[in-house]
């Protein structure tokens, strides 16, 4: 994976970035690729917070996989910062290549660099592909998470 490279998300990598999110069974009912006018204003609020972590994988100048870092530091855990990853996502022509590995690996050492004592994410209860994939990568399914819609 030398020719790949994961550096901050542009205005020009939303097109791609969105089309990832939109390109599963979930993600196709709450994404709209053909209107780009909300996705714009929430990468400039991620921009401006310099918590925020819009990243991509970026494989000859083509956004192939996404992710969001955010760093939260607290005061649970004797003060402690943790990450929070979301928004993972691979092009389906990459799917299987291991790039979702390096790129989850790059987000847990990026949190080491950051402060971080504690790298955490959720997966949709749907996603069972995705489960056994972070497991793989030592993530524990340790918590039950909640939402609730606003």
């Amino acid at each position: 994976m030398t020719d790949l490279k994961i550096r901050r998300a542009t205005e020009d990598d939303l097109p791609a970035i969105v089309a990832m999110l939109a390109d599963d069974q979930l993600g196709s009912t709450r994404e709209t690729p053909d209107d780009l006018t909300p996705y714009l204003a929430a990468l400039a609020r991620i921009n401006s917070d310099p918590h925020q972590h819009l990243m991509v994988a970026d494989r000859d100048g083509r956004a192939v996989a996404t992710l969001q870092l955010t760093l939260i530091p607290g005061i649970s855990r004797r003060g402690s910062t943790r990450t929070i990853i979301e928004g993972v996502r691979v092009d389906a022509d990459e799917r299987g290549s291991g790039l979702g590995t390096e790129l989850i690996r790059w987000a847990i050492d990026r949190s080491r660099d950051l402060g971080a004592n504690l790298v955490q994410l959720t997966s949709d209860a749907t996603r069972t592909d995705a489960r056994r994939f972070y497991e793989r990568l030592g993530f524990t399914a340790s918590h039950l998470g909640f939402k609730l819609p606003l």
